[in-house]
């Protein structure tokens, strides 16, 4: 059976899609991150919610700042990208529930009154949203360097409060020379599919 996907679909989104390493210096505009964010907000969430919150890099200072939280090897190619995100998750996502499921309002209080469990399902829920972003960030023809070499905590420190925890680092860009290191091996469908 083949997939309804267009097969260049296919090869931008997943097959010729790595991680990007050097990009060019070409600007990412505010009206591209506004429609990757429009496009892959309507990825499927537990009870709708969205808990992913992505906060902008674009200054130098800012850069400056991030960048000294980053492992030595993700320092140079973060100052370089183009533009970079910090993706986290909002443990009070639970706040916006009433309005992002108006059939089910009691949801909030129902299933997210304690901390632990909104931080459970933020981190899961804000995870999947994060591979969405990383997936929009393709369809809009850039590269995306997502990353977790990085001292989280000092990442929440110096730009998040409390409430949000960050989930990992994104450098987003055109792809420069030499982006892209050799594809590593995947594991096959029947090693991963089990039928019960």
């Amino acid at each position: 059976m083949s997939l309804v996907l267009d097969p260049t679909a296919q090869d931008l989104l997943f097959r010729e899609a790595r991680t990007a390493n050097t990009f060019t210096d070409e600007p990412v505009t505010d009206e591209q991150v506004q429609a990757i964010y429009d496009l892959v907000k309507f990825g499927p969430t537990a009870f709708n919610q969205s808990p992913l919150r992505i906060t902008l890099v674009r200054s130098p200072e800012a850069r400056e700042r991030l960048v000294q939280h980053l492992a030595e090897g993700n320092r140079a190619k973060t100052a370089a990208a183009p533009l970079v995100a910090i993706l986290s998750a909002d443990n009070e996502f639970h706040e916006e529930l009433p309005a992002l499921l108006p059939h089910f309002p009691a949801a909030k209080d129902m299933f997210f009154s304690e901390r632990p469990v909104r931080e459970g399902s933020a981190a899961m829920n804000a995870a999947l949203q994060a591979a969405y972003f990383i997936i929009g960030v393709r369809a809009a023809g850039l590269a995306a360097g997502p990353m977790t070499g990085a001292d989280l905590a000092g990442v929440q420190k110096e730009f998040l409060d409390d409430d949000h925890t960050p989930l990992m680092i994104v450098n987003i860009g055109k792809p420069g020379e030499g982006a892209w290191f050799q594809r590593s091996p995947r594991l096959d469908a029947d090693q991963v599919i089990t039928t019960v």
